[in-house]
């Protein structure tokens, strides 16, 4: 098995250092499509607000999925040789953003995973197209106390460096939700055991697997 800190296990190889340099941030962005593949070869991608828990969630999924588990930021900060905060303060958010597509479209694209990714990825229409055509998104959805009480555990969150932390994140939470809501599956984050929210977004995948596979037989039927 594998996280954020080690290379990719579980019969997945890892990506290339010429990949990783193709990922390094910059204002050029060249991101094409990705084209579907069949949902037993997608990823899960867990999407959500920082404070949502889908890193810890993430590792216990992709235990129990026996999946890697790949952590987005992790893989931008090995791509860059800098840290999030960093690249904001030097390249500003712009230039993160176009580094994000890129590193999410080459994960995706390297088989089935947990795919933890950061608040703002969801957010962009290629790669919400591309989470579309080779994962299955997982919103994790958490009240404003909620997030406050996790986020305020870390100090490293750029977007919450000026002003008044929880009047940005409510203004994160009112420009994303209504995006985040077109994810596949959406569990209630709460306080309480990573486990249990770690047990429903099992049940819901299931749940959500053997639907569209029953809506794909049925269309073979016709």
């Amino acid at each position: 098995m594998a996280d954020r800190a080690g290379g990719r296990t579980s019969g997945m190889s890892n990506a290339s250092d010429d990949n990783r340099d193709d990922d390094r941030p910059d204002d050029k962005d060249e991101i094409e499509a990705l084209s579907p593949v069949p949902l037993g070869e997608r990823s899960v991608v867990l999407v959500g607000l920082m404070g949502a828990g889908k890193t810890t969630v993430g590792r216990r999924l992709a235990r129990r999925l026996d999946l890697a588990f790949v952590d987005t930021d992790a893989e931008i900060e090995k791509a860059a040789g800098e840290t999030i905060p960093e690249i904001f303060e030097r390249r500003g958010e712009a230039t993160f953003r176009t580094g994000e597509r890129r590193v999410i479209a080459r994960l995706l694209g390297e088989g089935p995973c947990v795919l933890a990714t950061g608040g703002g990825a969801f957010m962009d229409p290629l790669t919400r197209a591309n989470i579309a055509a080779r994962g299955i998104s997982v919103w994790l959805k958490a009240d404003l106390d909620v997030l406050m009480k996790r986020v305020g555990k870390r100090g490293d969150r750029p977007l919450l460096q000026s002003g008044d932390p929880r009047e940005t994140m409510k203004r994160l939470m009112d420009e994303r939700y209504p995006v985040y809501a077109g994810a596949d599956i959406t569990i209630e984050s709460l306080e309480g055991p990573h486990d249990a929210v770690v047990e429903q977004v099992v049940e819901k995948l299931e749940r959500f697997r053997k639907e569209h596979a029953d809506e794909a037989h049925a269309g073979v039927r016709e």
